[in-house]
Order: structure tokens, then C-alpha cells, then sequence
């Protein structure tokens, strides 16, 4: 499948119905989590970051982020879409030279977003990923991330209302869709996905409705965010200290048996 063929079918897949999408830290996790039925794949910055022994933040040197993200779409043979945070940028012009080298990756989008900066900013960028995207002639879904709730940063009704005047200036900018994470209550979530416009992405959460209620409020993507890596480590470590306290075998009969066929692909 090609670069186009791939962004086409992530496109439809957030055109109708719930996109569950998973996030993955390296090519190993791609190929599980699509041998799972995954329809697209996705990165988690921590997760990726974690995996290479740095912390979430943009700590992660850029060419490890480009070359794990080679690795996953080296694997898979569903759209991936890559997790950049604030774009490794704090300028437009660095954020597309950024895109550039993640289109050149084989991502057919992304996830940029706000953080604490001002929304000016983050609608400068999405103007400049669309501009390099067009230019280059891929069609890049651009998911953009308002923080408005995860940073706690307004409370109430002033939150919502900047939630949403946020979505509306990033969808004038050129973004694909909104993702509102710590957004959990139902009546929240659909009004919403009636304001917003944009196909609006959720982040899984204490509290948020399962995918069924989801689909009907009308969400479109709901990502596990860090949610796989985080478990995954957590158990790892907990595995190694019962070993390290116990030193038993049978700690590891948990798990499935095949995973090098699962590396496998035809």
C-alpha cells in the first residue's frame, strides 16, 4: 500500500464510526498491537521515550523519535501516525522542517500540541504542517491536542468556552481534527463533539464512557495514549522484582508462546 493509500484509508477511518486507536513505543509493540487488529497504529511520546531511557517532554533526541518511527512503519502494514508533541518546535518554521523529515518517516499524521503556549502559536504551526503537506502532496491528518483540561489551565465554563474557540481557530489553521484529553463526562463529550465541528478524539481516561457510548455521542478516535506503555513497563517491573526476590520460573509462563511468529510477516 502506498504513502497516499495509507493516509486515504486513516482519513475514512475517522469519517464514520469509532477509530480505537493504540499506541505504540517500537516496531515489536507495532507488530503486536496490529497482530491484536489494529486498523492504525499510533505513538505515544512517553511511551517512545521511555522506551529509550529519556522522559516524556521533547527529551528525546529527534532522530530516535525518526528512527523508531521508521522502524514501526517498516513493519506495519496499517497507517501510522506519529505522536511529535509541541513539534519539536518553537517556531512554525522549525515545525515544518520537522514534518518534512516525519512525512519522509512514512507517518500519514500527527499529533501536535498546545502545551501551556499560547494558541497563536500552535495555529501558526498547523498553517506551516498544512503548507508542507500540500506542498509535498501528501495528505497528513493533523490531529491537534488542546490542553485545556489536561493542564488544568481554566476551570468551568471559561474551560469549555476556550476549548472550543481553541478547536475553531485550529481547524481555520488547517487541522483534521481535535483531541480534547481529561475530557471524561459524558454530557461534556457530547457537547463537544456538537461545537467543536472537527472529528473530536478522546484520550482513555478514568471515568470515560466505553467505546459503545462513545460511537453513539458521536467521538470519532478515542487513543490509548500512553496507557499500553505505561502498563507494560509497570508489569515488567513488576515482574523483575518478584524474580529478583524469588528467582521462579514460573513468573514468566504469563504471556503468549508465539511472539517471534508474530514477528513474522509474510
Amino acid at each position: 500500500m502506498s504513502a497516499s493509500e495509507r493516509a486515504r484509508q486513516f482519513g475514512d477511518l475517522h469519517r464514520d464510526g469509532l477509530l480505537i486507536l493504540p499506541n505504540a513505543w517500537d516496531a515489536g509493540s507495532a507488530r503486536i498491537i496490529e497482530s491484536a487488529g489494529a486498523k492504525a497504529i499510533a505513538t505515544s511520546s512517553a511511551a517512545v521515550a521511555w522506551s529509550h531511557g529519556y522522559p516524556d517532554g521533547e527529551a528525546l533526541p529527534k532522530e530516535v523519535l525518526l528512527a523508531t518511527l521508521r522502524e514501526i512503519v517498516r513493519v506495519v502494514g496499517v497507517p501510522v501516525s506519529a505522536d511529535i508533541e509541541a513539534g519539536y518546535a518553537h517556531d512554525a518554521d522549525a515545525a515544518g522542517k520537522f514534518v518534512e523529515q516525519i512525512l519522509d518517516a512514512g507517518a500519514v499524521g500527527v499529533n501536535i500540541e498546545d502545551g501551556r503556549d499560547p494558541p497563536d502559536m500552535l495555529c501558526a504551526k498547523i498553517e506551516r504542517l498544512r503548507s508542507v503537506a500540500e506542498r509535498s502532496g501528501a495528505e497528513l491528518w493533523i490531529n491537534a491536542r488542546v490542553d485545556v483540561y489536561l493542564r488544568q489551565l481554566a476551570e468551568g465554563e471559561t474551560a469549555y468556552n476556550e476549548v472550543v474557540t481553541r478547536a475553531h481557530r485550529y481547524a481555520q489553521a488547517g487541522a483534521s481534527s481535535i483531541f480534547v484529553p481529561g475530557a471524561a463526562d459524558e454530557v461534556l463529550i457530547g457537547n463537544l463533539v456538537r461545537d467543536v465541528r472537527l472529528p473530536l478524539i478522546v484520550l482513555a481516561w478514568p471515568g470515560l464512557p466505553d467505546g459503545a457510548k462513545l460511537r453513539a455521542l458521536g467521538v470519532r478516535r478515542l487513543s490509548a495514549g500512553t496507557g499500553l506503555g505505561k502498563v507494560a513497563l509497570g508489569r515488567i517491573r513488576e515482574l523483575a522484582e518478584a524474580f529478583l526476590r524469588e528467582g521462579r520460573s514460573a513468573l514468566f509462563a504469563e504471556g503468549p508462546a508465539n511472539v517471534n511468529t508474530l514477528m513474522r510477516r509474510d
